[in-house]
């Protein structure tokens, strides 16, 4: 299939690794340059490396090392290259825990993290993609924003206060300047986040690892955790010159976890 994105440019963030790294791969197999940030260098520069030898039709692979969390990080990655065609937001989750241990500080930085830095990209690309013609801004969110799961409470808010920004701005007067802006709502991946969850079930349970993956996977229709691969893939459709009817919308990819009609 013709994505019809080639040779446009893309930030990726949180792209060293996990979600975001699948985002970045199935771009530049598509032919988009990408700008990929994270915190990491040595872990960035590796992953760039990566890309680049999949990368086709001359697309390029930069990277920031920078915190995108914060203005400074943003400022770097924007002095590195101003105009994007494609923003994938994506910031850590905040740590599971006990809603009665979290403090002003804890509310504070799960916002700034999962809720205002997604805005704040926003802001900085929406005009220049709308004055183009052409845009495409993916949030990754988690599958708590549609189910909430009661130790990520943290997140389960500030997701969904940055669902409830993106109904609103997604369908402003940017829908008919071709600029679109979805969520893409993870379940259970193969990654760091869901090994720190294991963890931390494991931690309260007191099973063993094996124990508490069969309990999670027997939760899964599919029986299995999700690949980055998979979660790009859709990220990639959803960036293509195919998905312009697309807009407002959050795209649970979860192996069937959810069981609601809707």
């Amino acid at each position: 299939m013709e994505l019809g994105i080639a040779g446009k440019t893309a930030l990726v963030c949180g792209a060293s690794k996990g979600l975001g790294y699948g985002c970045a791969e199935a771009l530049v197999k598509e032919g988009v340059n990408v700008v990929i940030v994270a915190r990491t260098a040595a872990d960035l520069q590796a992953a760039a490396a990566r890309l680049q030898a999949v990368a086709t039709q001359g697309a390029t692979v930069n990277y920031v090392a920078a915190d995108i969390t914060t203005e400074a990080g943003r400022a770097e990655v924007f002095a590195s290259h101003a105009d994007f065609d494609i923003v994938v937001t994506n910031a850590g989750g905040p740590p599971p825990g006990d809603f009665r241990d979290w403090d002003k500080q804890a509310w504070f930085k799960a916002v700034e993290a999962n809720m205002y830095t997604p805005i704040a990209l926003i802001q900085a690309t929406i005009d220049g993609m709308a004055a183009r013609g052409f845009g495409r801004i993916i949030n990754i969110t988690s599958s708590a924003v549609k189910a909430p799961i009661d130790v990520l409470g943290l997140s389960n808010g500030a997701r969904s206060g940055l669902t409830g920004f993106v109904a609103g701005v997604a369908r402003s007067g940017i829908a008919a300047q071709g600029v679109t802006i979805n969520n893409i709502l993870p379940g259970l991946f193969d990654t760091d986040r869901l090994r720190g969850i294991t963890a931390n079930a494991m931690q309260k349970s007191g099973k063993s690892k094996e124990a508490v993956q069969s309990a999670q996977q027997a939760r899964i229709p599919v029986r299995r955790f999700g690949q980055p691969h998979e979660f790009g893939a859709l990220c990639a459709f959803l960036c293509s010159d195919l998905a312009g009817y697309i807009t407002g919308q959050n795209m649970l990819i979860d192996g069937g976890a959810y069981s609601g009609t809707f």
